[in-house]
């Protein structure tokens, strides 16, 4: 008797196989469709419930006080360390920022030419600019190096290159990139390493009277062809897989000095928020202190871009 269930799991996700990086790639030019910072780097804080009112227009709870399940993420500054760009789809030439902190120099490997500088760049002909960033994770009680993100740019080549200017010597906090709406949440899931199929894929359990195992395929696929298909569940990796939230929506943003909503022992496995943060409703992959690439919504939604919430309180 084959397993009533066989599997769970959408083959859309193959292979899975762990993440080569922390911070994912962007297709920049997919989501470009407002001007400025198209992006933000961030460390998720954990879980609590929010005590907000509901002021979705048409909504069932409209006007009322409601509790909701939300993720706090938190937002120290960031900084250009370089500007590229580009022609044709590939890098024409990089000018570094020469108003760098210490500490990051002391941290990572900096070319030793650093003659070119956007005045001479901007003559050239190229087709798109972006910026490399990294973030002062220091101001945060998490750790002191420093996480980089090339991060695009919307808007025109004019306007790209005098916001770059204006900000190439200031810190770029997140209440400048996203102020208010949806968001998408890009980042790796928790890590659980090598699992079976039950664990793996939801298999059911076989009989408890199964002469090979309780715990293993019904069937495994057909004597002919004498191969084991792609989609039949295997053991393997769980867990540590790439993966996005869209249209996350936020509940509140602010500024630890202005509202502060740390409890008085501090958050569990983070400690106490020192910067600005981001309250988003639902979860959030990954575990505490786990950094989050913050981008514009790729496709947003009316749904979700008119739910609005009056943030009360945490709880």
């Amino acid at each position: 008797m084959t397993n009533p269930k066989p599997r769970h799991g959408s083959l859309q996700f193959y292979p899975r196989s762990r993440s080569t990086r922390m911070l994912p790639r962007v297709s920049w030019d997919a989501i470009a469709k407002k001007e400025g910072i198209l992006g933000f780097i961030g460390y998720k804080v954990g879980m609590k419930s929010a005590y907000v009112k509901d002021n979705t227009p048409h909504s069932l709870t409209k006007g009322k006080r409601i509790t909701m399940p939300v993720t706090i993420i938190e937002c120290p500054t960031m900084k250009i360390l370089s500007v590229r760009f580009y022609k044709d789809g590939k890098v024409m030439g990089e000018v570094l920022n020469h108003n760098l902190d210490k500490e990051l120099i002391k941290r990572i490997k900096l070319p030793k030419k650093t003659d070119k500088k956007i005045e001479d760049m901007e003559k050239k002909d190229f087709d798109d600019v972006t910026i490399v960033v990294y973030s002062q994770v220091k101001k945060t009680g998490i750790k002191k190096s420093p996480d980089i993100k090339e991060i695009g740019l919307g808007g025109t080549k004019e306007s790209k290159l005098t916001l770059i200017k204006n900000y190439l010597p200031k810190e770029i906090t997140i209440k400048d990139v996203l102020k208010e709406g949806i968001i998408d949440l890009r980042g790796v899931t928790k890590g659980k390493g090598f699992q079976g199929t039950i664990k793996r894929f939801g298999l059911n359990f076989k009989s408890h009277k199964s002469e090979k195992g309780q715990r293993t395929l019904g069937s495994g696929g057909p004597w002919h062809p004498s191969r084991v298909d792609f989609h039949q569940p295997r053991p393997g990796q769980m867990g540590f897989f790439t993966r996005v939230i869209y249209n996350a929506k936020i509940v509140f943003a602010g500024d630890i000095k202005e509202k502060d909503i740390n409890p008085q022992e501090g958050f569990k496995n983070f400690g106490k928020i020192k910067t600005d943060y981001l309250i988003v409703r639902g979860s959030v992959q990954g575990p505490e202190k786990r950094k989050l690439l913050i981008t514009a919504p790729l496709r947003p939604t009316t749904v979700h871009t008119k739910k609005s919430y009056e943030f009360i309180e945490l709880r």
